[in-house]
């Protein structure tokens, strides 16, 4: 386990990864697993939003907390109560092992790294996650197409399919981008 994973950090992910009731949401195995595979080290891009050790894990909590207030304040419907909190911290978990850290005296750069094995973005985040969860369709097509329009412009068509199947696609973009440029993590 890296030195940037604190016990904080994991008290805050358990605190918000329970419903309203105190249910959890994720099995322990996945805990483990995201906290060996750098979960709460990796950074969330290398130039841009949470461009830092740390980065995905806070930028992630930021768009689950805005998924989950949109849900409520728009009266969202999913088809699980637990789909706004999957969705939300998990649409980026293809980021897990997509930066390495190189180390050079007082500074720290990531970069990519091109020995992952799994490619890509929303596709490897739904692979990734269904080792834990067997996802619904909305979940899926959420996580898949969070990008919104910076998703390649040959995929436009199918985003908006998307959208029109299940409106929670776009508030799951939205939140994506209130998190990454309104708060900026």
């Amino acid at each position: 386990m890296s030195d940037c994973f604190y016990k904080s950090d994991l008290r805050d992910f358990c605190d918000l990864m329970m419903l309203p009731d105190g249910t959890p949401i994720i099995p322990v195995d996945m805990l483990d697993w995201l906290a060996r595979e750098g979960f709460f080290c990796s950074p969330a891009s290398t130039r841009f939003h949470g461009a830092t050790e740390g980065g995905l894990y806070r930028h992630s909590a930021s768009v689950m907390r805005f998924l989950v207030q949109l849900t409520k304040d728009n009266g969202l419907h999913w088809q699980r109560e637990i789909s706004p909190y999957i969705v939300g911290m998990f649409h980026d978990l293809c980021k897990i092992d997509q930066y390495r850290c190189e180390r050079q005296e007082n500074t720290i750069r990531w970069e990519y790294n091109p020995d992952t094995l799994f490619k890509g973005h929303g596709e490897k985040s739904v692979m990734l996650l269904s080792q834990f969860f067997q996802l619904t369709e909305e979940e899926i097509a959420c996580i898949r197409y969070h990008m919104g329009a910076f998703t390649p412009e040959k995929e436009w068509n199918d985003y908006t399919r998307a959208v029109k199947m299940w409106l929670n696609v776009l508030w799951t973009h939205h939140a994506d981008m209130l998190a990454s440029h309104v708060e900026g993590v």
